[in-house]
């Protein structure tokens, strides 16, 4: 093992009606006036929020509820929600939902409680020095942001190709608490399943590709997680009821984004792994405001065909220990794990390319719209494994077209 520090404060609670504890934990956590974000109508019709609202009335903690929440969240609603939680009087954020709920969630807490301070500037490279807690309950098995210190957010506040989607990490983004009933995915469409076992498997994927090898305990994390979901992520997606299938997705997802699968990864770039494929298909959301998930199946395969040089043998261990892959030879090995891998992601019913994910075969204008997108104006490079500049994002756009 190479040297690494690991922090999780999170407290997870995994049973079945873990949501009816809400005012408990709630308590435990030193609140007594919660802001509740949820996204759609989905969390009222099921009934959801009625439960939550009784936990924590139970608790005698108050409560003011406030949704709209989209995919790829963005900062307007932030900045409403910031001014409710404000003229609440609030102590405490508690999310109700998915990763789009719980990142807007930590963005309010840290606009909360630093009303002096654009929010937008966090995500722009200002250190957060203090924030409002946070809570969860989870409806979405995917992004892991339950207990993460990840938090993404989409300026929606200016034009589209200056880099509006930014990603920010910090340990005051780590909820509290997780509420996690894997009975609350049950009723999600299975494009909405398949998408998030594809942003699970693909959150250990960046960690795994990465230059600093030597981490035995965890490859064997992090080859164990892509096993599982790679077993019960096209289970989920074929019977959403399967409770077995759905309670591995979501506790996978919570493992594959806490770190565990990329400890000892860390080196100068303070990254734990490559991160390239995510940074591709945050681009391709900020243009497109496609689904997270697929955005990232659309474009993995190309990514690794331009990169696999870098180490094939990384890319055959992958496939002889996740996939059963026998070939000897590192490279045909690694050939068979990239095909492999697009099944995979084929069996949870997601895109292999760009054409497949928009619907349309991009001109090379969009392409190059893209790459400027995703190397900020060619201010940056993505990737570790692979560093990769303007012209390598635009070849790999390219290949996924």
């Amino acid at each position: 093992m190479l040297k690494f520090e690991y922090y999780s404060p999170t407290k997870i609670i995994f049973e079945d009606g873990a949501e009816n504890r809400a005012g408990e934990l709630v308590h435990w956590a030193g609140g007594s006036r919660v802001f509740v974000v949820y996204g759609g109508g989905s969390a009222k019709k099921s009934g959801l929020l009625d439960r939550v609202k009784k936990s924590l009335d139970d608790a005698g903690i108050a409560s003011e509820y406030s949704g709209g929440v989209v995919p790829n969240p963005v900062l307007s609603t932030v900045r409403r929600m910031i001014k409710e939680a404000a003229a609440f009087k609030a102590d405490f954020i508690l999310a109700v939902g998915g990763g789009s709920v719980h990142d807007t969630a930590k963005a309010v807490a840290h606009g909360l409680a630093n009303p002096d301070t654009d929010v937008w500037n966090f995500w722009c490279g200002t250190k957060v020095e203090k924030s409002t807690p946070v809570g969860s309950i989870l409806t979405i098995s995917a992004a892991g942001s339950e207990t993460s210190n990840s938090s993404v957010i989409t300026n929606d506040e200016t034009d589209a190709l200056t880099g509006t989607k930014r990603g920010m990490t910090t340990d005051f983004n780590r909820p509290k608490f997780t509420l996690m009933n894997p009975r609350l995915t049950m009723t999600l469409p299975k494009w909405q399943i398949g998408a998030g076992a594809a942003d699970i498997f693909m959150h250990t994927d960046e960690r795994y590709f990465t230059t600093l090898l030597g981490n035995g305990l965890t490859d064997e994390f992090a080859e164990g997680l892509f096993r599982d979901i790679v077993k019960y992520g096209p289970r989920g997606v074929q019977n959403p009821d399967d409770y077995e299938a759905m309670s591995e997705i979501m506790w996978c997802g919570s493992v594959s984004h806490i770190g565990l699968t990329g400890i000892g990864t860390k080196g100068d770039t303070n990254r734990d792994g490559d991160w390239g494929v995510h940074q591709l298909g945050m681009a391709i959301s900020a243009i497109y405001d496609s689904t997270h998930g697929a955005t990232l199946t659309a474009v993995w395969a190309a990514w690794a065909k331009y990169v696999m040089d870098a180490n094939p043998a990384r890319f055959a261990r992958l496939g002889r220990n996740v996939f059963g892959i026998s070939e000897k030879d590192d490279l045909a090995a690694a050939k068979k794990t990239i095909e492999a891998v697009n099944d995979f992601f084929k069996s949870l019913g997601m895109p292999l390319s760009l054409t497949e994910l928009l619907g349309k075969k991009l001109s090379q204008k969009e392409l190059e719209d893209l790459a400027q997108e995703c190397s900020f104006a060619q201010k940056r490079t993505i990737g570790t494994f692979k560093s990769l500049a303007y012209d390598d994002i635009l070849k790999i756009y390219t290949m996924a077209n």
